[in-house]
């Protein structure tokens, strides 16, 4: 059992950790080092030997490795990334680099996504090794640079390069799962999980005449780029069941004592009211308009016109994406992928999932776990190339009063300090038993 002093350790890692300005806005200049320095010092103090690694000047990446008195077990991936979004200190109740902690409350950008994992990670670690714990299977810590954009400094770069501190590793648990759902009328679901949507971000580009602005044009690359835009946007994709999301579907009408019919799963998701966040955007592929970039004088019609696209398709909806770009995009548009990752799905009846739901039944046993598949993307995706299949299983127990998904890029990100103290226990629980 996590002791007094892991839960005062996690609440000070987490500001320590959000002090720590690592902004990744995408352009390269993130400088995740002083963060993996930070950790690496922190394992250190556990008896770790941790290895600082990098790709690109300052772009830390952490890993350490704990062994498990079963050398025949595989071993189990434990990771958070380190990099955070941008914050507009302007628009914050806080400063969103103080890591303030008022009322109970840890602020500042990362408190959920996601150094307040990063936090518990560490706190479990040197809880063992006050206590001389050690687990079944070998547990590989890992913290990553980069994941808020292409992951190539950061996990893919681990997967890549260092594939070799992994050996052994057929599961992970990260980030974004076992928090609390609250529906609204009394029941609190922890959504476990178990697959990810796939990465497809889209790069348009229409071709065409330019020419003097007040002439006709028939062949304006604008146009034609708005023309694309427009049709994707209108796009409704077409209903598609995973196996993660139909069993996720199946436990959620359980709850409500619905028998879903998945031949009218709109109907089924009105049903089951608010629990129907947790899944609606994961029945079928999306794409979303995002940038626009087209033209330098308004007098004067572009040759060429871009635009992005934020894509996502299911977990065996990859070739349906395609076909379908192909034609909403049309003859003049050309498409190709800025970036690409695959879809992640595992399993829900594993003796891993269900070890993680005993955790959180454990120390919130009003929870109702339910697996669900995320609509976005993690570190997972990188560490799939190894062979490495996971999950979702962060755990915090909140209030009704906190919105946990507004968080995540939002405006005064936080997380309560009892959540901290909750996700140490459960993370200790799962960790000690895996």
């Amino acid at each position: 059992m996590a002791d007094q002093q892991a839960l005062d350790e996690v609440v000070r890692f987490t500001s320590d950790l959000i002090r720590i300005d690592t902004t990744n806005r995408g352009g390269g200049d993130c400088q995740e080092r002083p963060a993996a320095e930070y950790a690496a010092e922190q394992l250190a103090g556990a008896g770790l030997e941790p290895v600082v690694l990098e790709r690109t000047r300052g772009r830390g990446n952490v890993v350490a490795r704990i062994e498990g008195t079963d050398p025949t077990a595989a071993a189990l991936l434990v990771h958070g990334h380190l990099d955070v979004v941008p914050a507009q200190a302007a628009d914050w109740t806080v400063h969103p680099f103080s890591g303030e902690i008022r009322d109970g409350v840890v602020w500042g950008r990362g408190a959920v996504d996601m150094k307040n994992m990063d936090a518990m990670i560490l706190s479990v670690v040197r809880a063992w090794a006050r206590e001389g714990v050690r687990p079944r299977r070998d547990i590989v810590i890992a913290f990553t640079a980069d994941e808020e954009a292409s992951a190539e400094d950061g996990a893919g770069f681990l997967a890549d390069r260092h594939a070799g501190l992994f050996e052994g590793c057929t599961e992970g648990v990260g980030e974004s799962g076992a928090y609390t759902f609250h529906d609204g009328a009394g029941r609190q679901i922890y959504p476990i999980a178990a697959g990810e949507r796939g990465t497809g971000w889209l790069k348009l580009t229409a071709r065409g005449r330019a020419g003097h602005g007040s002439k006709v044009n028939r062949e304006n690359a604008v146009t034609r780029l708005s023309a694309a835009v427009a049709r994707i946007g209108a796009h409704e994709w077409p209903l598609r069941l995973t196996p993660t999301v139909r069993a996720s579907l199946t436990e959620l009408a359980a709850l409500y004592g619905i028998t879903p019919d998945f031949d009218d799963v709109d109907a089924l998701l009105t049903k089951i009211g608010p629990a129907a966040r947790l899944v609606e955007a994961t029945v079928r592929n999306s794409a979303n308009p995002t940038m626009l970039n087209a033209g330098y004088k308004v007098n004067v019609i572009p040759g060429d016109a871009v635009a992005y696209v934020d894509g996502r398709f299911l977990p065996g909806g990859e070739d349906e994406f395609r076909a379908t770009l192909d034609e909403l995009t049309g003859p003049d548009v050309d498409w190709e992928f800025s970036h690409r990752e695959i879809a992640l799905q595992a399993p829900v009846e594993s003796p891993t999932f269900r070890l993680m739901r005993a955790a959180v039944e454990e120390f919130a046993p009003e929870a109702d776990v339910v697996p669900f598949c995320m609509s976005g993307g993690t570190d997972a995706k990188q560490f799939a190339r190894l062979g490495i299949t996971g999950y979702g299983f962060s755990p915090l127990r909140l209030p009704d009063t906190y919105d946990y998904q507004a968080m995540f890029h939002g405006v005064d990100e936080r997380v309560p300090v009892e959540a901290l103290h909750f996700g140490v226990r459960v993370l200790d629980r799962f960790l000690r038993q895996a």
